[in-house]
């Protein structure tokens, strides 16, 4: 069954029936439901009288259409009345998925003076004496702001900034679950890159660092780049860096299960926009030697850069040292690797069978893999994709939570590319070479041990780089008087 047949929680739907069993068997529902695909995860009861069950069934389905072909089935069925449907989904994000709940409780007249008027001016002056005790008396010192303009959401492109916000609650819900850390959405409704820049640099002293998020590139390219040199917070853009470190840190160990080394072998990149670009800088960083990088007109090479831009003619300059031309398909002859962040079914599984032999293929395209996972792993000795309903899933929820933990907790102004590498080494250990197999190189995202094993690795690597010369912590929980 291809990946785009696969049933997901994220189609999780409840049916509210009630059912005549005096004209219909409860299996024979059942039986209609599953015979669609679907998967039966729930069958509750809520009442039955003379005969009549009321009762919610609860389904996995693969996708909107799947779910309107059950509701159809059910009111099709004699004896079977459909009274509601729910989107299990869309339930979750009723009136948002993330609020504020406050440290300090106020229970007095006492509690009150203290956490706001007349106390928190004290508090105020202070800062304003010496603007570094923000990071230990504010919620800067625990916070990150997830800023997108809504142009490059997930599998769905520019969907404006309304659209984006669920997706930055959630990933604020994932920096909170995993890292501890509190992240707030801040969607702008511009594509203006002066504009963006500019609103980024006037909020940012309420946090403690920015994830830019879902910017299209090359616009993503230079915001990031201009706030990294204007602000002296840490920048980062997760779609580009958090991507590339987890290709990494799972490139690493499916190279010791193939038995290979990362300077020897060829590489082949399908995507060259802000996560490719970051993906073969990172890997080249680490050692990779052959890397070729395909676009929509076929292999980029440093002799034929006219009219790229500036992020493409560099990325065209690094790679590719035996110029070879030609379409993505041609280019997988003698690939030991290949990586696509470029959309669903460009390749057909036996594509890949001119590939070296134990070929690595991550498919990371969402929520369509580049090719279909099953069949690729007919031809590829490890196959992984961006999906969680297949081994080996690159998720960059390994990366961003321990790295911003342990960024906040050295008080780092800068990441720059070793600290990226740390953080997929730091992945990649996680799981031991015993322990390591062709579905089983990259860790889960509810391993506890991930964000512990990043935020010790950036915290070990503060020591190497620029970082805010805070007051001692005597003085910050005091003022002058």
């Amino acid at each position: 069954m291809g990946a785009n047949l696969q049933v997901s929680p994220s189609y999780t739907a409840s049916f509210r029936l009630i059912i005549d069993e005096t004209r219909v068997r409860m299996n024979k529902v059942l039986d209609l439901i599953s015979d669609t695909g679907a998967l039966i995860t729930g069958l509750d009861v809520a009442d039955s009288v003379d005969g009549s069950l009321s009762l919610d069934l609860t389904v996995n389905a693969r996708d909107s259409e799947h779910r309107r072909e059950i509701a159809h089935i059910l009111r099709e069925t004699e004896g079977v009345r459909l009274c509601s449907i729910s989107d299990a989904t869309f339930l979750a994000h009723v009136g948002g998925k993330i609020g504020v709940a406050p440290k300090a409780p106020i229970k007095n007249r006492a509690d009150l003076s203290r956490v706001y008027t007349p106390g928190v001016a004290r508090v105020s002056q202070s800062i304003h004496d010496n603007p570094m005790k923000s990071h230990f008396l504010t919620m800067r010192s625990n916070s990150v702001a997830v800023v997108t303009d809504g142009t490059a959401v997930l599998g769905m492109g520019d969907i404006g900034p309304e659209a984006a916000l669920p997706v930055m609650e959630g990933k604020a819900v994932l920096f909170k679950q995993f890292g501890g850390v509190d992240a707030w959405p801040v969607v702008l409704d511009t594509k203006d890159t002066e504009e963006i820049i500019r609103i980024v640099k006037a909020i940012a002293p309420a946090y403690g660092g920015i994830n830019l998020e879902d910017i299209s590139a090359p616009r993503c390219f230079e915001i990031e780049a201009r706030l990294k040199e204007e602000l002296d917070i840490p920048v980062f853009h997760d779609d580009q860096h958090g991507t590339a470190v987890v290709v990494l840190a799972a490139l690493i160990n499916a190279l010791k299960v193939v038995d290979k080394k990362i300077e020897d072998v060829r590489i082949v990149v399908s995507g060259v926009g802000a996560a490719g670009t970051a993906i073969i800088k990172l890997l080249l960083a680490q050692g990779a030697t052959d890397i070729i990088g395909y676009g929509r007109n076929g292999a980029l090479s440093r002799d034929e850069t006219e009219g790229f831009n500036a992020a493409r003619k560099e990325l065209a300059e690094m790679t590719n040292k035996n110029l070879i031309k030609g379409s993505l398909k041609e280019g997988l002859k003698d690939a030991d690797v290949f990586i696509g962040v470029s959309q669903g079914n460009i390749l057909e599984p036996e594509d890949l069978a001119v590939m070296a032999d134990r070929a690595i293929v991550f498919a990371l395209a969402n929520p369509t893999p580049e090719v279909d996972p099953v069949g690729a792993a007919e031809y590829a000795e490890i196959v992984a994709t961006g999906r969680s309903d297949f081994p080996n899933q690159i998720n960059n929820v390994l990366a961003f939570p321990g790295l911003f933990r342990g960024i906040l907790d050295s008080h780092i102004k800068t990441i720059n590319t070793e600290l990226l590498r740390v953080c997929a080494l730091a992945i990649s250990n996680v799981i031991s070479d015993s322990e390591l197999s062709k579905n089983y190189i990259i860790p889960g995202v509810f391993d506890d041990r991930v964000p512990r094993y990043v935020s010790r690795a950036v915290r070990d690597a503060a020591s190497t780089l620029p970082r805010h010369e805070l007051p001692v912590q005597e003085h910050v929980a005091t003022d002058k008087k």
